[in-house]
């Protein structure tokens, strides 16, 4: 099975660009969805994290406060590195259980959505990497509007990722996101169609960019 990376900045846009791909019939697996699952009460991977972070961490219905998690790891880079210790060997088995269970299906393809995709070392393991792109003032407007942070919070998360001059030197194609709902479709269409080699006629419009989307 062929494995694509998608990556990008917080507020970037990768969940919007998963969405257009999985309607378009592509497999999708969103590693920020396999971390909630990991994490789910009841769980090993939450009963990790209360064991390394306190009872501090969980809401009071017992589930884990990702707001107070986010502003004790994004504040001490080691204690954020302690949680992805904790937690990347979870998400991987529940991606490979993932994995299998669509090769079994039949899929040749899947894409693989990762906020720290480089960060972690993950590009070894993938066909090809796209990073979908926004400016970081839209960046910032999006998260504030969509999760109620704090500039400095916000700040905060896009400083522990990559720059994106960095993620552009390593990656194998761009996505741009500052544009409307439709700029975007088209982007995804000629993303899918030119790298992924999809057929065009699994697309209402042909794909019609006016910039070659790559860094």
């Amino acid at each position: 099975m062929d494995v694509y990376g998608l990556t990008g900045g917080i507020g970037s846009g990768k969940s919007a660009v998963g969405a257009l791909l999985a309607g378009f019939g592509v497999p999708v697996v969103a590693a920020d969805e396999l971390a909630r699952l990991v994490v789910s009460p009841g769980s090993e991977g939450l009963a990790l994290v209360v064991e390394a972070f306190g009872e501090e961490v969980l809401s009071a219905d017992g589930e884990l406060d990702r707001r107070a998690m986010g502003r004790l790891v994004f504040a001490d880079p080691s204690r954020r590195e302690q949680l992805e210790t904790i937690l990347h060997p979870c998400i991987q088995r529940r991606y490979q259980h993932v994995l299998a269970g669509l090769a079994a299906a039949g899929h040749g393809l899947v894409v693989y959505e990762v906020p720290l995709l480089f960060e972690n070392g993950l590009e070894k393991d993938m066909r090809g990497v796209a990073v979908v792109y926004a400016a970081p003032e839209i960046r910032v407007a999006r998260v504030r509007a969509r999760d109620g942070l704090r500039d400095e919070e916000i700040q905060a998360r896009m400083a522990a990722q990559l720059d994106d001059e960095e993620k552009f030197r390593r990656a194998d194609y761009v996505l741009y996101n500052d544009g409307s709902r439709d700029d975007l479709r088209r982007e995804v269409e000629w993303f899918a169609t030119r790298f992924l080699k999809l057929p065009r006629q699994r697309f209402r419009h042909p794909p019609a960019s006016a910039r070659e989307p790559t860094p």
